[in-house]
């Protein structure tokens, strides 16, 4: 598709004039906010019996058949989406055993088509052959916005990560962009959104150090999380002198603590060029002025195209808007149970975090917040996280020692009933006592196997992990070879 230079101006226009609409929506308070609500999106690599990539997300869709799943960017990708609800009571027990039925359900449906579904964060036996413009999902939207990605790019992407071992190559399609995470949503009132973005900045390091699962790609040993890194190159839209210029990327931590939720939708107005010029025949004021709730079309489809690592989500449900905060820090599995236990541990902390007397934002740089990612990104448990009061220390001593009671605390006053509480919580504090994570697992298991040949290793890796993952025993007490 090719966009004219009227498409640009009328869009341009068209998501300013949503943005004023927004900034008239949060003066009136005209949102929906009940109580807390949580819910999940999970993305899943396909692979076949062997343990390699499955291009055939379209056929296990086909097979799965329930309107819960979708597709995904890559075709070895799937998604599964779940309701938000409240954690009260045995919410908790109700999500995670929600996610492993539909899993379970999923995987038989799978394998009547060759396929198997996989929570990891970037599937270890990946080739570069195997990403291209062809293995992109055949959801036209997918295509589109590749073509526009390259087009504001002007030349191939070019992919370094220097880890255990380094990644130095180049792509000609955002198909490196296939990694898959854990997206965990939170519904909050417009008042209380600043504090909830704020605190969720503040915590993602620690998310990231304890969650780690995505060592390998493309054969190479990397960061713990080489997601992180993988996927803000993957769908970088600047040439190395807008780099040198400071131009910000689009996957991006942000740059300052907020004070309003309409400063992150404005921030993504200022800075970022438009990538999918494609306007409704809608008008947001008129239908504000009738009454009606505007969709803010244009806004939430640029907000769409920039991949903040805590995105806020403008959304209508039934009629009546609500914000939410997207946690997107988190990669996929590497089981049922140990996502639902960092669901609960982000959850708990962020019960409490918000309302603190002396909130960790006011007492912690916005930049250390984003270092304590990108070396939590890099050394996983091993890593030193900064936190006020305790200055740098093991991520795994934070967490024991000062952020797992918060959490209990936390969940507590979600009114969590105290038996799957102490369970899932439980599994966050083994994995640091074991330091065992996925990312840990992987690599000590690869090295296990080493002598058949990294790609070999990998694979059979990959098909022990697989086995493991749906006994849904946490990663912790996975065995070693």
């Amino acid at each position: 598709m090719v966009f004219s230079r009227e498409d640009r101006r009328r869009y341009r226009d068209k998501i300013r004039r949503c943005l004023d609409v927004l900034a008239q929506m949060l003066r009136d308070s005209r949102f929906d906010f009940e109580s807390p609500k949580a819910g999940l999106e999970i993305e899943l690599n396909l692979v076949d019996e062997l343990g390699e990539p499955a291009m055939k997300n379209a056929e296990v869709l086909a097979a799965i058949a329930e309107p819960d799943w979708a597709t995904e960017l890559g075709q070895f990708n799937v998604e599964i989406n779940v309701v938000p609800e409240s954690l009260e009571g045995d919410g908790a027990v109700r999500l995670e055993k929600g996610v492993r039925d539909r899993l379970n359900r999923a995987e038989e449906r799978a394998r009547t088509v060759g396929g198997h579904t996989l929570l990891i964060g970037t599937l270890p036996t990946l080739r570069e052959s195997d990403l291209n413009e062809g293995t992109l999902s055949a959801n036209p939207r997918y295509r589109l916005l590749n073509e526009q990605i390259f087009a504001a790019l002007g030349e191939d992407l070019h992919l370094f990560i220097e880890g255990d071992e380094v990644l130095d190559t180049y792509a000609d399609s955002i198909a490196p962009a296939c990694c898959t995470s854990t997206q965990l949503h939170l519904q909050v009132s417009p008042e209380a959104f600043a504090a909830h973005w704020n605190a969720a900045q503040a915590i993602a390091g620690v998310q990231v150090a304890i969650a780690a699962n995505s060592p390998f790609m493309f054969g190479r040993r990397l960061w713990h999380e080489t997601r992180i890194p993988l996927f803000q190159q993957a769908v970088d839209t600047r040439t190395a002198e807008l780099k040198a210029q400071g131009v910000r990327p689009r996957v991006w931590f942000g740059e300052q603590w907020i004070t309003s939720v309409f400063d992150l939708f404005e921030e993504n107005v200022r800075y970022f060029s438009t990538l999918l010029p494609l306007c409704e025949d809608t008008d947001p004021k008129a239908d504000l002025a009738r009454g009606t709730v505007p969709q803010l079309d244009e806004l939430t489809l640029h907000n769409g195209t920039i991949y903040r690592w805590n995105r806020p989500v403008y959304a209508v449900v039934d009629g009546v808007p609500h914000l939410r905060v997207e946690n997107r820090v988190l990669p996929a599995g590497p089981t049922v149970a140990d996502i639902a236990a960092n669901a609960a541990f982000y959850y708990g902390l962020m019960r409490v975090l918000p309302h603190a007397e002396r909130p960790v934002w006011t007492r912690m740089t916005f930049g250390t917040a984003e270092d304590n990612l990108n070396i939590a990104a890099r050394r996983g448990m091993d890593a030193r996280l900064y936190w006020p009061g305790l200055g740098e220390v093991p991520a795994a001593e934070l967490v024991l020692r000062h952020l797992l009671p918060l959490a209990y605390e936390g969940l507590d006053l979600w009114g969590v009933d105290p038996e799957p509480r102490d369970r899932l919580l439980g599994i966050v504090e083994r994995r640091c006592t074991t330091g065992v994570t996925g990312a840990e697992w992987q690599m000590r298991t690869v090295d296990a196997l080493e002598e058949s040949g990294r790609h070999e290793a990998l694979r059979r890796m990959t098909l022990l992990y697989m086995e493991y993952m749906h006994a849904n025993e946490p990663v912790h007490a996975w065995p070693l070879p």
